[in-house]
């Protein structure tokens, strides 16, 4: 399979919805996470990302104007042990503790289904990052409905063991743009992972639909010893 530009991916596509993107950095040191939010209402887009404890979460940019909170209020990242979560709903919460009790990535994932959000029926992404002795693993999901019939859920896990530095992969909720909005096809597109924290980081905003963008998450974690660096770039200010 061809190694994409993450880049070009983002340049190329008005409208991804909300997307992760799971890597190495080139020196296969660090272990990469982003998280971006799009928008195209207005209340999807008054949302900031703010840190919350070793995770972040969404808040309301302007709570005037929140209308309602129940798919665009959520914590995207939580971090339990040496494992950090990365989901585009409150499903963070269910891997959480599902692998609290010793539930696999997958088995926790089983209770919960795409979003209830007809005629998109946006599907669920998730991600998990284990790291542990100097080892690094990760795994991605997809929760979505079978062709837009909202009477079966059709469910995704893919696993990625030691990934090759430099490399990373890409999922996202949407295609592309439409109406209703076509939800993400294929396995989890491989990209180059490319440029120190800072790099990535400016990268992939600026690659972002400027109309649409409303929040990047990115953490660069330190494969020998876990610590880790974060950057959370927010539209609204």
């Amino acid at each position: 399979m061809k190694v994409l530009s993450l880049e070009e991916e983002l340049k190329n596509n008005a409208y991804p919805g909300r997307g992760i993107v799971l890597g190495r950095t080139p020196d296969g040191k660090k272990a990469v996470a982003a998280y971006f939010i799009m928008g195209r209402s207005a209340n999807s887009r008054n949302r900031v990302f703010v840190e919350d404890g070793e995770g972040i979460r969404t808040q309301a940019f302007d709570e005037s104007k929140l209308e309602d909170p129940s798919l665009i209020i959520y914590a995207p990242v939580r971090v339990l042990g040496n494992k950090t979560i990365v989901t585009n709903g409150d499903q963070t919460n269910t891997i959480y503790e599902g692998m609290d009790r010793q539930m696999t990535f997958e088995q926790s994932l089983r209770c919960r289904e795409f979003e209830p959000d007809g005629p998109n029926y946006t599907p669920r992404i998730s991600g998990i990052m284990h790291i542990e002795n100097g080892g690094y693993n990760f795994a991605m999901s997809i929760l979505k409905s079978d062709d837009g019939c909202p009477d079966s859920c059709s469910r995704f896990t893919f696993a990625y063991e030691n990934p090759a530095a430099g490399k990373g992969r890409f999922i996202h909720t949407y295609m592309h743009d439409g109406n209703p909005l076509p939800s993400f096809e294929g396995e989890p597109k491989p990209v180059v992972i490319e440029g120190d924290i800072d790099q990535f980081t400016a990268m992939v905003w600026d690659s972002l639909n400027e109309d649409n963008k409303v929040s990047l998450f990115v953490r660069y974690i330190n494969i020998e010893d876990g610590s880790y660096e974060t950057r959370i770039i927010n539209k609204n200010k």
